[in-house]
């Protein structure tokens, strides 16, 4: 199952790197010798479920509510999803791509085939943990450094 958010600023290749990524991620089990991450969805020839999701694009940073000033309205993001899924169709097999009804209130059900659940963010970006608090003391506007002494003082 493929969870589907939309931002403001997604564009079509935005919506081409998801779709090969997801036909391409090697996420299932080779079955003739059980190694782990062998396999594609094109591979074992699966089918796919892709569900639109507006609230992938909450923002939680600030208050107690989410954020979802950056999802992109339904009405723009209706095309954007269909010409996805239309491409997704294009590069595997149609058939075995599935749908939900775009924007509707549905209940969907997901059994997680073991503890594997994965974002993937057509934004490339890489995590950045915060920095240590610097313990290096910044020298005085006169060169020296705070805590010492200069001859002369």
């Amino acid at each position: 199952m493929c969870l589907i958010g939309i931002g403001d600023d997604d564009t079509a290749k935005d919506s081409e790197y998801i779709v090969n990524k997801i036909l391409s991620l090697k996420v299932f089990d080779d079955p003739t010798t059980g190694a782990m991450w062998k396999k594609s969805v094109k591979d074992i020839e699966g089918e796919i479920l892709c569900v639109s999701q507006f609230t992938l694009m909450a923002k939680t940073i600030k208050g107690a509510k989410p954020d979802f000033h950056k999802a992109m309205t339904g009405e723009l993001s209706r095309p954007l999803y269909a010409s996805l899924l239309e491409s997704m169709g294009r590069a595997y097999v149609p058939s075995r791509i599935k749908d939900g009804q775009f924007g509707a209130m549905m209940s969907v059900s997901l059994t997680n085939d073991g503890p594997v659940t994965l974002t993937i963010d057509s934004r490339k970006f890489e995590y950045t943990p915060v920095a240590e608090p610097s313990t290096k003391k910044k020298p005085a506007e006169d060169g020296s450094t705070p805590g010492t002494s200069t001859p002369g003082n």
